[in-house]
């Protein structure tokens, strides 16, 4: 498994395009490294426990280098809302912290990140749903069940800690109890996520010291959002965080998201760890109803590769701290605005993912309407974003939109009430389909749009309608290089 990005607040966002698709990310700018004095206590495990001396810069270019996506610019949706800085800091309530404990296998980037809320905050989650699942999301279910808030989320990048047996699953509930001791919060407050490598123990000599660490450097700032949103990468070259902010109930509401994934993306859920913290004022009811729906429009519709990995999660935190009157009424009209804040945080987030797909030069926007449905809209769409033969057209820069039909028939719902006789498809400007019937088109035109859009790499738009119905719905993918298969076959050598 992979995680999602963050860097400094001063990292470059420069992204290249060389050598036949693949990409180099441009590092950021190096900031000042503060000295680090620490103190080590021995704990009665054994454990060498790090005891903070000084804060941890955030803005170090050593630890939190990576360069940002562009969800703000080109992935948000857009709304009643403005974009704000601060990402899972900009809700009221949140604190943040990013360390280097020593879990990745190579390179100097951060590894473990904390988010804590001040106060209990209404939680909900999504889960994968791999039978195979890490002990982190076992952790995650439990807590979730049993009540509806939480404190402190504990992630960490490296090890997945996934199809590690009985002892994978007594190192995470080590983990909770050292934070839980580390913050003098009960242990059901405290969810965690794991990404990296499926297979192997975690590295617990290096991550308990890290604990404690992350518990005493939590503040509020944009750098430490930023680093947290780094830390929690692996694959990624960006990180992928934004906030926003709008008006319910009179009040100002902020919410902000990170989310890490490169690798690994299908539904259901993809390779990704997603947060978003939020300070309205929310019944628990409600906002988990709107988290599930949320994550099916988003992170339930975007794919890389395929494969559906072990530790995929979303948490959301509601602190309640906006001061608005609670949001009780789930088909009330402030329901249904946070309801759509939320999604676009996660559809910006989810399709930040797949722009940053494993070897990918551009994302895929796959629309389809006049289905019977949204959903078997979004089944439709799925299907021609998930198509081998469609991406790797689109990286070839051929307009082989025989393709995209093809995969849009073959995952035709009943209810879609698809038929050949009303299908329309367009490849960005060009339409290529009406009413079934094949169009004449400047070919060299439409290979011409695939080469500028992989170029920059922004974003391949095929439209589809597929008959008079109501529903419609979006899937993000993106395209399929020779980069991809190099990354995966040299994943762990």
């Amino acid at each position: 498994m992979r995680a999602a990005a963050s860097a400094s607040a001063s990292a470059s966002a420069a992204v290249e395009t060389v050598n036949g698709g693949r990409r180099r990310v441009g590092r950021g700018e190096r900031g000042t490294v503060r000295t680090k004095v620490r103190a080590t206590v021995t704990t009665g495990r054994g454990m060498r426990v790090v005891r903070a001396g000084a804060k941890i810069d955030f803005e170090d270019a050593g630890l939190f280098e990576l360069p940002y996506a562009p969800v703000a610019e080109t992935l948000l949706p857009k709304g009643p809302w403005k974009v704000v800085e601060g990402g899972v800091c900009a809700a009221k309530g949140f604190k943040v912290a990013a360390h280097k404990a020593g879990l990745r296998a190579t390179g100097t980037r951060a590894d473990c990140a904390l988010v804590l809320a001040d106060e209990d905050a209404k939680s909900a989650g999504i889960f994968t749903t791999n039978v195979m699942c890490a002990a982190p999301v076992t952790v995650c279910k439990d807590q979730l069940a049993g009540k509806p808030t939480a404190r402190a989320l504990l992630i960490n990048a490296g090890q997945a800690n996934a199809a590690t047996g009985d002892a994978g699953m007594a190192d995470a509930k080590e983990t909770a109890a050292e934070l839980s001791k580390s913050l003098g919060v009960p242990e059901e407050d405290i969810l965690l996520m794991s990404t990296g490598v499926i297979g192997k123990r975690m590295k617990m000599d290096k991550y308990m010291p890290g604990i404690s660490v992350l518990a005493e450097n939590v503040e509020s700032s944009v750098a430490a959002a930023n680093a947290a949103a780094t830390a929690i990468c692996t694959t990624d070259l960006v990180r992928k965080t934004v906030a926003i902010e709008l008006e319910i109930g009179g009040k100002t509401v902020r919410m902000g998201g990170m989310a890490k994934g490169s690798g690994m993306i299908h539904p259901n859920m993809a390779t990704m760890l997603g947060v978003v913290t939020c300070d309205a004022a929310v019944s628990s009811d409600v906002w988990r109803d709107i988290t599930s729906r949320a994550g099916s429009a988003s992170f339930n519709q975007i794919s890389v590769d395929g494969d559906t990995s072990t530790n995929d999660s979303l948490v959301c935190f509601a602190s309640g701290e906006a001061g608005n009157a609670e949001i009780v009424d789930a088909n009330g009209a402030e329901a249904k605005l946070l309801e759509d804040a939320l999604t676009a945080v996660c559809m910006g987030l989810a399709k930040a993912i797949a722009w940053d797909g494993e070897g990918a030069t551009c994302l895929i926007e796959c629309n389809v309407s006049g289905a019977g449905d949204d959903e078997d809209a979004r089944v439709i769409a799925r299907s021609v974003i998930c198509s081998s033969l469609a991406k790797a057209a689109i990286f070839g820069h051929d307009p082989n939109w025989g393709r995209l039909a093809c995969a849009a028939g073959y995952a035709a719902p009943v209810k879609s009430r698809f038929s050949q006789d009303n299908l329309k498809l367009s490849l960005g400007p060009h339409q290529l389909m009406n009413k079934g019937q094949p169009l004449d088109f400047d070919a060299v035109a439409a290979s011409r749009y695939l080469k500028e859009v992989t170029d920059v790499h922004g974003v391949c738009v095929v439209d589809i309608s597929v008959g008079d119905g109501p529903g419609a719905g979006q899937a993000w993918g993106c395209d399929l290089s020779y980069k991809y298969v190099e990354i995966n076959a040299e994943y762990t050598t």
